[in-house]
């Protein structure tokens, strides 16, 4: 049922792809935008930030006509290549952990994101979606695959698999020590039989990259409804992606820093919790949970286990047996009077590749009055989550790979 099709990258020449390849723009602080364009002058941020030509921070329309203007400056320098025919692109990053993460880059459909072929599990923000949109629509390309997974399938390992077995068109490693590979898959055999695969397949889902499918389902939207022509093959009505199994998706978790005890003092905060939970004070030693719905907690430099008691609350959904939301439903909000989890200026997030040391530094610095730890979401209960047609809170899940710009791009 979905659909899965090659199309024409524009690519950086193998020369230079290590230089031109950025992380998201909004990743860098300024120093690192500015130290990375000063000294490079391949590198993809000089398309996203043109203000940087003239010192000046130019935002809006004004901004995307400019990206514009630098994308086809890199391509009338040489710096891009169009691909001659549309193939599928094997690709593979294996990061400085040594985890491994190999997949196809190819274009999929935004009817299908209409139609729930392609399921979402998080919220996304009308305004963000729009502003995309626009930005697409002006530029005229993409060049940062949104991650999708779909359930581990033998023959398309197995054509990735003997694909990569050739000499990779590109190889190149990152200052962050992940190192990435690409292949084009161009045997029309194999074109054809990946793309029968994913017609096999009835659902996949969005890992991440929420706002970026939906502005381009939007500009899709748009475009059909002012082509009196239009044929459902027009590069609009798709999208880059990033596809990986289910088995190479890798969930980390989002720890959570709140300011303060929403006029508590520690003991009353204490036995709030206790009507929800059972807790251990476990002294200095940093604790981690290790099972669901069982929490970690740093409080006034002691760290304690919260485990739920299960008879005082009854679980609904698939979306009340995260623990993202159930914190949220049980301390969070009734506790620490936190609503909103997206604007709420109190509450902050870290991901756990940082783990509860981290958490523990934030708190003793004075910036946080306490910390809260848990185990991170796995792939069904996102994939749950989705088919029941819920949405996750924000910042439930840290995805992984973290994904580049610049190495394919699609054009619209």
């Amino acid at each position: 049922m979905a659909k899965v099709i090659p199309f024409k990258a524009v690519k950086p020449t193998r020369a230079i792809v290590g230089l031109v390849a950025s992380r998201p723009y909004q990743s860098y602080t300024i120093d690192e935008r500015e130290s990375r364009m000063d000294y490079n002058p391949y590198s993809f941020l000089h398309i996203v930030n043109p203000g940087y030509k003239y010192d000046q921070i130019i935002t809006g329309t004004e901004r995307y006509k400019l990206v514009k203007n630098r994308y086809s400056e890199f391509k009338e320098d040489g710096v891009f290549q169009t691909d001659q025919q549309p193939v599928y692109y094997a690709y593979k990053i294996v990061n400085r952990h040594k985890q491994e993460f190999n997949g196809i880059i190819a274009a999929t459909s935004a009817e299908d994101y209409e139609k729930d072929i392609i399921k979402k599990h998080e919220d996304t923000l009308e305004k963000r979606e729009q502003t995309f949109k626009s930005y697409l629509k002006t530029v005229g390309f993409n060049a940062e695959p949104v991650l999708l997974t779909y359930p581990d399938n033998d023959v398309i390992a197995q054509i990735i698999s003997e694909t990569q077995k050739n000499h990779a068109e590109f190889e190149f490693t990152m200052t962050y020590r992940d190192t990435h590979y690409l292949w084009k898959i161009d045997n029309p055999d194999h074109i054809e039989t990946i793309r029968r695969e994913f017609e096999n397949i009835e659902t996949i889902y969005i890992a991440d990259g929420h706002h970026r499918s939906a502005s381009s389902y939007l500009l899709y939207k748009e475009e059909k409804a002012r082509n009196p022509e239009h044929t459902g093959e027009e590069s609009y009505n798709f999208f880059m992606s990033y596809l990986i199994p289910e088995s190479d998706l890798v969930i980390q978790e989002f720890n959570r820093l709140v300011k303060d005890l929403n006029g508590l003092t520690k003991e009353q905060f204490l036995i709030k919790l206790d009507a929800m939970y059972r807790i251990e004070n476990r002294g200095a030693i940093p604790y981690t949970p290790s099972k669901p719905h069982h929490f970690s907690m740093y409080l006034d430099g002691e760290f304690y286990s919260l485990y739920l008691r299960k008879a005082n609350f009854k679980f609904k959904t698939a979306l009340d047996k995260l623990d993202a939301q159930l914190l949220y439903q049980t301390i969070l909000k009734p506790i620490l009077g936190i609503e909103d989890l997206r604007n709420d200026s109190r509450i902050e997030y870290q991901h756990g590749r940082h783990e509860m040391i981290t958490i523990k530094s934030s708190v003793d610095s004075g910036d946080f009055r306490v910390g809260f730890g848990m185990c991170p979401a796995t792939i069904n209960q996102m994939k749950e989550i989705a088919d029941e047609g819920l949405t996750m809170p924000p910042k439930s899940t840290y995805i992984l790979p973290k994904l580049r710009s610049g190495i394919t791009i699609y054009e619209y």
